[in-house]
């Protein structure tokens, strides 16, 4: 166990407080712009009956995609971890992969193929087959670490099966399945792309129609602060949920292998269910730029075009994921190895800017930029800062986990041996560190190259992305010119996307 240091290095603070700083500058734009225009004509920008109807658009589908993203994300995680299902470890894979087609390439598939998927309906059934990954790999994860002792003494006291699910395995999922549901929430209200392709208005599309349509900056202001007390209530929702109890193993040791349910009679039923999750999430999708790649009228292989996006989305990825990794391990190492009071705030100011919607960490910097930093505008510089912002938590994940497995005492030992600070962090503290900082790279990176929204209102006059440039020929319904786009991201998102999925299994595995 790691052996923690209550007080806080000057230096370490030197270093993480302009990090959080950065990241609450998207909340101190909404806060000030409330305060400026005073609560009377705040509530007159949004007391009007377009704010209702996209209040109850984003609160439908929301809770709708929030729960059924929780059952089949759940139900497959059971099945797959705790069932004599065939095909378990492709299945696995499989039904993770949609996290590597982002929600606007997955609507694309859909609405090029039939109108139908526009509205309600199909914005449901596309943005939960886009999410649900986002609750399956926290509970498979947490199912595949689960000592199964307990469920078998629930069985040996007369409990079936489904009480054993509900009393004894459910409870321990809770944390998993909170957080799996929360990062649905949060990138549901923050969801752009997918959206406005469905014709499906909701506060997001709103406010980015309102600022690029007619700039009316504050109309689109106070609908973001809608937003951004949306993102607050559903935070402290899920805190609220979690509580306090948790449910942990006590001691070493191996975790045994679970007795797994044999299915019977109902194992084709169930593994047709699961291939038709895995049909309709990444089978749709890339059958559709197969198809749009074959027989689009519009269809083109600009091969400077694609080579020089490419190039642009890989760049700003590899940047943004060094810079963020750079910026997070401060304040990451503060949070594991000098936890405190001071620690907790700044690690939780971090997760709430990052809880903030893209459109509004970019309508918070251009208004900063032009208010008080104009050289900054629209630069590179500026779209890394909001890259930042949105997916610092990210590498802090991976990086805590890192800090957490390499006690302190080894730099102890290190420099009880005569150990320099230099040599101390080349030959120590840094190889045991370098997987956490990998992932967390690779998580931030994943995140940049289908990053849509920011990108869009940030990036320098002249900059195309894939996202960018599948976004600006979809819209105009060149469905084959924007396939290889799209198909090029899925190229470039898939092998992160595979080492995550093995990297969570394994975190679970001692």
């Amino acid at each position: 166990m790691a052996r923690l240091r209550p007080r806080h290095p000057v230096g370490l603070l030197v270093l993480a407080v302009p990090v959080v700083a950065l990241t609450l500058i998207p909340l101190g734009f909404v806060v000030d712009y409330a305060i400026r225009i005073g609560l009377s004509e705040l509530w007159a920008l949004i007391d009007r009956p377009r704010t209702g109807v996209l209040l109850a658009n984003t609160v439908k589908l929301t809770a709708a995609c929030v729960a059924l993203s929780a059952v089949i994300g759940t139900a497959a995680a059971w099945v797959v971890e705790r069932t004599d299902l065939p095909g378990r470890r492709v299945l696995h894979v499989l039904l993770a992969a949609p996290l590597a087609i982002p929600a606007f390439v997955n609507s694309y598939g859909w609405i090029s193929l039939t109108p139908k998927a526009a509205g309600f309906d199909g914005a449901l059934l596309i943005v939960t087959l886009s999410y649900y990954p986002l609750v399956y790999l926290p509970v498979a994860a947490a199912l595949h670490g689960l000592n199964p002792a307990l469920e078998e003494t629930s069985k040996s006291l007369g409990h079936g099966s489904v009480s054993t699910f509900l009393r004894v395995v459910l409870p321990q999922l809770r944390i998993a399945l909170l957080g799996g549901c929360l990062l649905v929430g949060l990138h549901l209200l923050a969801e752009f792309g997918a959206l406005q392709m469905l014709r499906y208005p909701t506060f997001t599309t709103a406010i980015y129609d309102q600022y690029k349509s007619t700039f009316n900056g504050p109309a689109a202001s106070a609908l973001a602060t809608v937003l951004v007390v949306g993102c607050l209530l559903l935070l402290l929702a899920e805190l609220r949920l979690r509580g306090s109890r948790r449910y942990a193993r006590v001691g070493g040791g191996a975790v045994r292998v679970p007795h797994r349910v044999r299915l019977g009679w109902a194992a084709p039923p169930v593994l047709l269910a699961v291939w038709a999750v895995v049909a309709l999430a990444i089978g749709v999708p890339i059958g559709s730029l197969i198809h749009w790649l074959l027989v689009g009228s519009s269809t083109a292989f600009p091969v400077h075009t694609l080579i020089s996006t490419t190039a642009t989305s890989v760049g700003l990825g590899l940047v943004a994921a060094l810079v963020t990794t750079a910026l997070a391990l401060p304040v990451a190492w503060l949070c594991e190895r000098h936890r405190g009071r001071l620690t907790t705030v700044l690690e939780r100011c971090t997760y709430f800017g990052s809880g903030l919607p893209g459109i509004v960490v970019a309508l918070a910097f251009i208004t900063v930029t032009i208010r008080w930093a104009t050289p900054l505008y629209q630069t590179t510089a500026m779209l890394i800062a909001a890259y930042v912002i949105l997916f610092v938590p990210r590498a802090m994940i991976s990086q805590r986990a890192a800090i957490a497995q390499a006690p302190a005492i080894f730099d102890d030992v290190a420099q009880s041996l005569g150990a320099g600070r230099l040599s101390k962090l080349r030959r120590v503290t840094l190889p045991l560190l370098a997987p956490g900082l990998g992932a967390g790279a690779a998580l931030v990176f994943l995140a940049v190259v289908t990053e849509l929204t920011s990108t869009l209102l940030l990036a320098p006059i002249g900059t195309e992305t894939l996202a960018t440039q599948f976004w600006s020929k979809s819209s105009s319904i060149a469905y084959g010119a924007a396939a290889p786009y799209a198909a090029m991201m899925i190229l470039i998102s898939a092998p992160a996307t595979l080492l995550l999925t093995r990297a969570m299994t394994r975190t679970t595995n001692p």
